[in-house]
């Protein structure tokens, strides 16, 4: 009776691996030269880059359920390839030599690994990420990235202390300002490196093709003051009005305020507490707001003792006390309301309700109903990319203002697409004008840039240290940019690809491949318009996949939207925005949204990101099969 020994079971289970792991990298080294074959051209000689090479072999391999594998050689003491990115083949090599040991197979020739080549990867991910943000933080491992207000312009204050706090990349949305706003900010961030020492990259991001809601329709130009009233019907508290110049371009409302009022400017420097400003509201009724103090921003807070319809063709009259002591008021002059906008139309849908995507930007209008509640008309919005009506066709789905609507497309007429809601929340969703459509499963036939795009390029190329791509989907878009760049005296400016859509995902490989030997490359990782495009359970796989796929071809990532979203604009935070934060120290790079508490938000992350990288650096993972 053979007795099979614990050594001799342990030498049948290394050879098995060694066989195993050696046919794996046949396979992998096969499957990669296929995989490059039509990227030829992209390389001098067809020499490949190392980078383009492992990532080559990285796809290869991940064409193949690895778990298997992965718990033999765990069981079996060695590596489990958990993290194998950035070096595929000398990993791979790794364990053949250490195999090879193990069995005493001494006519499988053991590949030669060099402790470099295990790092090089790593090295040249580092070496290219100082390329683009420039020196790496000493205390964190990933860069900060910030999109800077449209009040950064006026502001130099605040980009001086965003650096200080941590900011590394200041990201400026060209969808947004224009270029004097632009070169004022740029002229900050010069400023501030100048006297901090710091370094701050810039990135100018193009805006794209806007495909979003048209504007709403107005209601008539009345603005409401409401009391506050007890459980009885009796007021206890008057409308609290904030009385501002007509000037002044932004409001923020102070706690004391209900409400804000644009007045003349004449009339703003000259008004005093106990002050009043007597009109006939719309209903004919006389009304009046009471002067109570001045702030500290110099506005002023004014009570109205009961509600009040004002319209926007009233006219104030200023008037003041003779004194304390007389209940008489004498007139300083009269003063015409400022003009201000009506509220727009609330156009609120329900799941079955039918949505007319228009053809033009015409003012949207809710449904209009027969007096049996029978639909005459369904409700209506324009887009801002009427092309894309034509690329629509029945049954594509449409999702709207960040994936809060969903609709499916039922019909194609001349006034546009008609569309049914899908899934909307239990009260429905109210439409809003300038929310981002996506079209997740149509092809749209739009160039690869903008004529706005073509138009900010030549700011951008003369004073940008990075140019984001905005939907970017297929590596021949990227030599479209590539062109445009060259024609415009900057063809080593780097390009950040933004990976917004489903396509650009299903793409990604061919971008890289494509763009790694001839030009310097980042990827940015659109959370925001990628869930909506994938799905919130899709993309949360899809964003780690992503990592993976950029670690293996050495390319820096940028980990973006919503990141701290709450902190930066509300001031508050929660705990899975912490989780989402510390998350992103997988990547090179992790950006911020504006917002009024954006120093605070910086001055979190990089703490989360400081912490972090004590407990993690990239991360293992279990191979399943991908499908790229």
């Amino acid at each position: 009776m053979n007795i099979q020994t614990t050594d001799d079971f342990r030498l049948e289970t290394y050879k098995d691996l060694l066989a195993d792991v050696l046919k794996l990298r046949e396979d992998v080294v096969r499957d990669a030269v296929r995989r490059l074959t039509p990227f030829q051209t992209y390389y001098p000689r067809g020499h490949f880059s190392h980078s383009a090479r492992n990532l080559a072999h990285y796809l290869a391999l991940r064409q193949r359920d690895m778990r298997p594998l992965q718990d033999r050689l765990v069981q079996a003491g060695l590596s489990s390839l958990g993290h194998i990115e950035p070096q595929v083949l000398t990993t791979l090599d790794r364990v053949i030599e250490l195999l090879c040991y193990a069995t005493a197979e001494d006519d499988t020739p053991a590949p030669a690994v060099s402790s470099q080549y295990l790092s090089g990867g790593s090295l040249l991910l580092r070496q290219r990420t100082s390329e683009l943000f420039g020196p790496h933080p000493r205390t964190r491992p990933a860069y900060i990235m910030v999109t800077l207000p449209s009040e950064a312009a006026g502001d130099y204050e605040l980009i001086r202390a965003l650096m200080m706090e941590g900011m590394d990349c200041a990201r400026i949305n060209c969808a947004h300002d224009g270029p004097t706003a632009w070169q004022a900010m740029i002229n900050h961030v010069r400023r501030a490196e100048a006297e901090t020492r710091l370094n701050c990259k810039i990135l100018m991001d193009l805006a794209g093709h806007k495909i979003r809601t048209g504007p709403l329709a107005t209601l008539p130009a009345v603005r409401r003051f409401r009391v506050k009233r007890d459980v009885f019907g009796r007021i206890i508290n008057p409308a609290q009005v904030l009385l501002v110049a007509e000037s002044q371009t932004e409001v923020v409302l102070p706690e004391e305020a209900d409400t804000w009022l644009a007045i003349a400017q004449e009339l703003h420097e000259q008004l005093a507490p106990g002050d009043r400003l007597s009109f006939t509201d719309s209903r004919g009724k006389d009304r009046y707001l009471q002067i109570i103090n001045q702030l500290a921003d110099g506005n002023w807070l004014a009570h109205c003792p009961q509600s009040t319809y004002l319209a926007d063709d009233a006219t104030l009259v200023w008037q003041r006390r003779e004194s304390a002591e007389v209940d008489h008021w004498q007139t300083q002059g009269e003063f015409a309301v400022s003009p201000f906008a009506g509220q727009p139309v609330s156009i609120r849908l329900r799941q079955g309700d039918p949505l007319l995507l228009g053809r033009t930007e015409d003012p949207g209008q809710p449904a209009v109903m027969d007096d049996d509640g029978q639909l005459l008309t369904p409700a209506r919005i324009g887009c801002t990319c009427a092309a894309i009506i034509d690329d629509l066709i029945p049954g594509a789905p449409v999702w709207i203002d960040d994936g809060k609507l969903g609709t499916v497309v039922e019909s194609i007429t001349p006034e546009g697409a008609l569309l049914r809601v899908t899934h909307a929340g239990p009260s429905g969703v109210r439409i809003r004008n300038d929310k981002g459509i996506n079209l997740p499963e149509t092809r749209l036939h739009l160039p690869p840039l903008s004529d706005k795009d073509r138009l900010d390029l030549e700011f951008v190329c003369q004073h940008a240290d990075m140019v984001g791509f905005s939907f970017v989907e297929t590596l021949q878009d990227m030599e479209n940019l590539i062109k445009v760049l060259a024609e415009l005296g900057a063809p080593q400016l780097p390009i950040i690809a933004k990976i917004e859509t489903n396509r650009a995902v299903r793409n990604l490989p061919d971008i890289i491949l494509g763009t790694l030997g001839r030009h310097t490359l980042g990827i940015m990782i659109a959370r925001g318009d990628l869930a909506v495009e994938l799905g919130s359970v899709r993309m949360s796989e899809i964003q780690e996949e992503i990592l993976w796929l950029c670690e293996a071809a050495h390319i820096p990532v940028i980990w973006a939207t919503q990141v701290l979203e709450s902190l930066a604009k509300k001031g508050t935070i929660s705990r899975p925005e912490i989780t989402d934060a510390a998350s992103g120290v997988r990547a090179e790079c992790v950006m911020l949204n504006k917002g009024p508490y954006i120093l605070r938000a910086v001055q979190v992350l990089g703490h989360i990101l400081s912490r972090m990288q004590e407990h993690q650096q990239k991360k293992f993972t279990r191979l399943r099969a991908l499908h790229w």
